[in-house]
C-alpha cells in the first residue's frame, strides 16, 4: 500500500512540476467564465483597432494590423475583483498584454488601466513580460517567446498578483484602477490565445 501511495505522489510531483504549479480553471458552475475556448469565443469581446483576430488552429490569433494604434479585444462587462486564466503563444516580436481595470474604455492604455505585459523586446524589459506597466516591475524578465504560457492574474482589492507559468512576478499593492473591463492587446508580431477565463471574487 505504502509503495502504490509512494507512486501516487510521485505522478502528482511530476505533475506539478511540468505545469509549473499553474491552476486552470475549473469546471462548469464553479464561478469560472470562459471568454475564450480554443477557437471559439470572439462573440464574448468588442473588437477595438483593425487587429485581424480571428480562430486559427485551436486558439484565438492576431498577427497583423493596418494601423498604427494598439489593437484589442475588449470584454463586455467589467469586472472589479477577480481571478484571471489565461494561456497564451508568442512569438520574439510580440507586443500583446492582457490590460485589468480599464477605466476608460475608449482610450486603451498603461494611464487608463493594468497592463500585464507580454513584450519580450521591451526596450526597457524591466517592464516587459510579466511585469505590470509603470507599476510592478520584473528581473529577471521572463521570456514567453515561442511557447504556450500560463497567466494567471489576482485583483482583489488594491492587491494585485500575477504568476507566470506558476511563478509569481507581480505581488504589489495599488488603488489607482479600482474596476473595468480587461482587454488582449494585440501591438505587434504574432500572439495567440487558446484559453482565457475569469472568475469574480
Amino acid at each position: 500500500m505504502r509503495r502504490w501511495t509512494g507512486i501516487a505522489l510521485s505522478c502528482v510531483l511530476a505533475a506539478t512540476a511540468l505545469t509549473g504549479c499553474a491552476t486552470r480553471p475549473p469546471g462548469e458552475g464553479s464561478g469560472w467564465v470562459t471568454l475564450i475556448d480554443g477557437e471559439k469565443g470572439l462573440e464574448n469581446w468588442t473588437r477595438i483597432g483593425d487587429a485581424n483576430w480571428r480562430g486559427v488552429d485551436g486558439a484565438i490569433q492576431a498577427d497583423k494590423r493596418t494601423g498604427k494604434a494598439s489593437s484589442h479585444l475588449l470584454s463586455k462587462n467589467a469586472y472589479k475583483d477577480f481571478r484571471i486564466y489565461a494561456e497564451f503563444w508568442a512569438d520574439e516580436t510580440a507586443n500583446s498584454g492582457i490590460f485589468i481595470r480599464c477605466v476608460d474604455p475608449k482610450k486603451i492604455g498603461a494611464n487608463t488601466c493594468y497592463e500585464v505585459n507580454i513584450y519580450d523586446r521591451r526596450p526597457d524589459p524591466s517592464y516587459g513580460t510579466g511585469a505590470i506597466v509603470d507599476f510592478a516591475k520584473v528581473s529577471p524578465m521572463p521570456r514567453a517567446a515561442g511557447r504556450w504560457n500560463t497567466f494567471e492574474i489576482t485583483a482583489q482589492g488594491t492587491r494585485l498578483v500575477v504568476k507566470m507559468n506558476g511563478q509569481q512576478t507581480v505581488d504589489i499593492q495599488d488603488g489607482k484602477f479600482a474596476s473595468g473591463p480587461i482587454t488582449l492587446q494585440y501591438a505587434g508580431g504574432v500572439i495567440k490565445f487558446r484559453k482565457v477565463a475569469i472568475k469574480p471574487l
